[in-house]
């Protein structure tokens, strides 16, 4: 695979561990809070991923009663949608399940799941949070921080923030809104269905996000990578 999949800033680490060359993925809440408030000064959230040519969806789900992670990648190419490249992987679930923490359960098994890809994406649509999270650091940013890979947050529902009404055409969005900071938009994909969350991930603006999220989304409420993600994370 091309893709160069980076993992914590040599800070982070000294933080987390203490030891410079330790390598270890946090295990507890304490740990991860110090992680996400090193690593979200790394978020960048202006455009800096170039041309779009493909663009890939990821995804996580669980056998053995949550015990084995399994996480699927599906690219497609872009603006098609035609589906080019898909890959799974499966690790044991080394983090609990805690809102505002996904993350650390789901990012060590997607990162496996991209190492197996012929050529890296040139962007990836998150099931999930990005710069729309409590600490500004959901799973969009996270992956986009450890990779280096423009990502997008596309969650189905709100973990913080207020809005004003959407409307019902598809295509609209009103601003997602933590006090006087805009962390993201409340976009409507399809007529008279309920809105997606959309934020920041990593390396792209809002507003590019928003018409990617819209690119990816022809027929269905879900972007169809989200949708290819999940029927392999799924199978």
């Amino acid at each position: 695979m091309a893709a160069s999949v980076r993992w914590y800033s040599t800070s982070a680490l000294e933080v987390v561990t203490g030891k410079k060359s330790a390598l270890r993925w946090p295990r507890t809440v304490a740990e991860a809070r110090v992680v996400q408030e090193d690593l979200r000064t790394q978020v960048i959230t202006t455009d800096r991923c170039g041309a779009i040519r493909t663009v890939a969806g990821a995804d996580v789900g669980f056998e053995q009663e949550g015990r084995i992670s399994r996480a699927a990648v599906a690219v497609l190419d872009f603006p098609s949608l035609v589906l080019r490249e898909q890959a799974i992987a499966r690790r044991v679930t080394r983090f609990p399940y805690v809102p505002g923490y996904l993350s650390f359960r789901e990012v060590p098994v997607v990162l496996a799941a991209l190492q197996r890809l012929r050529k890296e994406p040139d962007i990836i649509l998150c099931d999930g949070q990005g710069y729309a999270h409590p600490r500004r650091f959901g799973l969009a940013c996270h992956l986009g921080v450890v990779t280096g890979l423009p990502t997008i947050g596309v969650a189905k529902s709100r973990l913080v923030g207020t809005h004003d009404p959407v409307p019902e055409r598809k295509g609209a969005w009103v601003p997602l809104m933590d006090g006087d900071e805009r962390i993201g938009a409340v976009l409507r994909t399809r007529d008279h269905v309920a809105p997606l969350f959309v934020s920041v991930g990593h390396r792209i603006g809002l507003e590019h996000a928003i018409e990617v999220v819209l690119a990816c989304t022809p027929r269905y409420r879900l972007p169809e990578t989200t949708r290819q993600a999940h029927r392999l994370a799924s199978g």
